[in-house]
């Protein structure tokens, strides 16, 4: 179940509101009571993890492995990890 955010048009009041997708949206503030709470617009609450399109994001540094690299795309199976002594693998 997905997290909304609602803000009050009337007061400004803040909340977060655990619902299901197919429930109706809130309308009225728990604050001031006025029909007047209007669901925000928010970034997701999830992380996306393993390989995939999505595996450089939230990376940084050497662990960031972009098309092109020589590491082939990504820390999965297959890849090979450069070696620590410096030989080559």
């Amino acid at each position: 179940m997905p997290i909304y955010e609602y803000q009050c048009k009337a007061c400004g009041h803040r909340l977060e509101k655990l619902q299901k997708l197919s429930a109706a949206p809130l309308t009225d503030c728990p604050a001031c009571e006025a029909p007047a709470l209007g669901r925000l617009v928010s970034a997701a609450g999830f992380r996306l993890a393993g390989g995939g399109w999505y595996e450089t994001d939230f990376k940084s540094g050497s662990k960031k492995n972009l098309a092109g690299d020589s590491g082939g795309g990504g820390e999965g199976k297959g890849s090979k990890a450069p070696a620590k002594d410096g030989a080559a693998a």
